[in-house]
């Protein structure tokens, strides 16, 4: 149990099946907003591929750590605004939005669902792992089945930050939601997938 950040393939992005975890309405909603916007539709996303540790074409974490000390980061270095952008979101896609964008479609968690562009959410990432002095060639890239959760729970993080010392390693919680939201960010943007909370 516990809530994870994933991506989406084509499949279940345009399944209409809802208890099968299918996201035909969502993606039908946001096509039609999207068009409203005078944007084009969201129609090139990628189909789930096989499972191969390493090889980062899918993504999945499980968001353990508490998130307090990642709060107070982004209230102290981004504005409320951007904390609201960073954190608000329930669905993330590979493109820009000048705004999110709010669809009266249940997400896994809240009555709607609010979707934010990749783009935004990794300059904002970048930001905040720039002021932390986050090690990011030091983290892993891949995050196809729990890389990033192990890496800071159980893996090598402690001996990284002994090594790499910075205020990153003085909240290795918060130093795990600043790597969560970047590597999701650059993984919506290297593959062309949603990523949502299930």
């Amino acid at each position: 149990m516990g809530i994870y950040l994933v991506s989406v393939g084509a499949q279940e992005w345009l399944d209409g099946d809802e208890d099968e975890g299918g996201k035909g309405a969502l993606a039908a909603a946001l096509d039609e907003e999207l068009r409203r916007r005078g944007l084009a539709p969201y129609e090139s996303v990628p189909e789930a591929a096989a499972f191969v540790r390493g090889s980062g074409l899918s993504f999945e974490e499980k968001l353990v750590p508490p998130m307090d000390g990642f709060g107070a980061l982004c209230r102290e270095h981004l504005s409320p605004q951007e904390g609201d952008l960073l954190l608000g979101w329930s669905v993330l896609v590979p493109f820009s939005l000048d705004e999110e964008i709010r669809l009266p479609v249940a997400s896994a968690y809240t009555d709607e669902t609010v979707v934010v562009g990749a783009p935004e959410v990794l300059a904002l990432a970048q930001r905040l792992a720039a002021a932390i002095g986050l090690p990011v060639h030091r983290i892993p890239e891949a995050c196809d089945n729990l890389d990033l959760t192990m890496w800071f729970l159980d893996g090598p993080a402690k001996d990284v930050a002994a090594a790499h010392p910075g205020p990153w390693g003085e909240d290795l919680d918060a130093a795990f939601y600043v790597a969560l939201y970047l590597r999701a960010a650059q993984h919506s943007l290297r593959r062309g997938c949603p990523l949502t909370y299930c």
